[in-house]
């Protein structure tokens, strides 16, 4: 086993797929962490997420259950009485999008701090994204900058511990071709907003992500609804 150890943050979802690659290809062991905020589509991310931890052969895979973020609310992917954009209801191209989940990633990223600590990982790496979802108030560079003295500030000292963010300046068609460099299974991830077995083709995250495929040239691994 490679020594070097890296925490993933590990969604399910394309980008956290190709995050992992990227880990993987940089020489890294990988300590797979999931958390299940009950968002929307929360069992087939968790069963995309434990595919993706077997794909890459993970030391260990934890799932991490946040209740309370349902309590708080604030985000359609979280309270299915916010809609979300899709085709026909446009409502993303100004502001923050309604599926930003307040604070998100500052709980999340903690949670993968604190097991890193513990593991004496060297890097936690998270495949956030500014370029596509630039709303996102927590996936801004600057924010990722902040959380990195967060962690050097509230780690015991001698822990040496890198927040990654390599998707965080790429575009989805970047992203998909980067992870068809590393051959990444996509055919295992899933992006769509609905829990359905087919992923529905017309919500935000599928429209980016089909729109990645499209820019390479290549198919969609994933069955869509729309093929039907």
């Amino acid at each position: 086993m490679n020594l070097r150890k890296a925490v993933v943050l590990l969604s399910g979802g394309m980008d956290s797929a190709v995050c992992a690659s990227i880990a993987c290809n940089e020489g890294y062991t990988l300590y797979v962490l999931h958390v299940n905020y009950r968002q929307r589509t929360s069992t087939k991310e968790l069963e995309s997420a434990q595919k993706l931890a077997a794909f890459y052969n993970a030391e260990d895979f934890k799932v991490i259950t946040l209740d309370f973020l349902r309590e708080i609310g604030g985000s359609g992917l979280i309270d299915e009485s916010i809609e979300l954009p899709t085709e026909e209801v446009e409502s993303e191209s100004e502001g923050i999008p309604p599926s930003y989940v307040p604070f998100r990633n500052s709980i999340i990223l903690s949670l993968a701090t604190a097991w890193a600590e513990v593991l004496g990982a060297e890097a936690i790496y998270y495949g956030a994204n500014f370029i596509d979802f630039s709303g996102y108030p927590d996936c801004r560079p600057v924010y990722f900058e902040a959380f990195q003295n967060l962690i050097n500030t509230g780690t015991k000292d001698g822990t040496v511990i890198t927040l990654k963010t390599p998707l965080s300046a790429m575009s989805k068609a970047e992203i998909v071709q980067k992870g068809l460099e590393l051959k990444t299974p996509f055919e295992l991830t899933w992006s769509c907003y609905k829990e359905i077995e087919r992923a529905c083709g017309v919500c935000d995250s599928c429209r980016l992500r089909l729109k990645g495929f499209t820019e390479n040239g290549v198919t969609d691994p994933i069955p869509y609804v729309e093929q039907e």
